[in-house]
């Protein structure tokens, strides 16, 4: 029997640097966001123009994904900077060279 290995993603969006962020999960980061960019997610993100990809996490399975999503929505903002200015100081956009459109 074939086991399938499946990701999934807790990744952080934005519009500029230290602008409004939002945390979500998914399991296609690149389908994600296309989604963003195209603003074809309506609400929270498209309301705020989020579509940067800034920070994200890779885990093999869902609920670890969404305790992670969870635990993170409760931090206070400055730690979400913070974890974000560790790997990417200069915000930029991660998923910039991505074929979106």
């Amino acid at each position: 029997m074939h086991k399938t290995i499946h990701q999934y993603y807790l990744y952080i969006i934005t519009n500029k640097k230290n602008g409004v962020v939002y945390i979500g999960v998914t399991n296609d980061l690149e389908r994600r966001m296309f989604e963003h960019k195209n603003k074809l997610v309506k609400g929270f993100s498209s309301k705020y123009n989020l579509d940067k990809l800034m920070y994200f996490e890779t885990f093999q399975y869902i609920n670890d994904a969404i305790t992670r999503e969870k635990n993170m929505k409760k931090w206070k903002r400055d730690w979400k900077i913070r974890l974000i200015e560790e790997d990417n100081h200069d915000w930029s956009d991660l998923s910039s060279d991505w074929l979106h459109k």
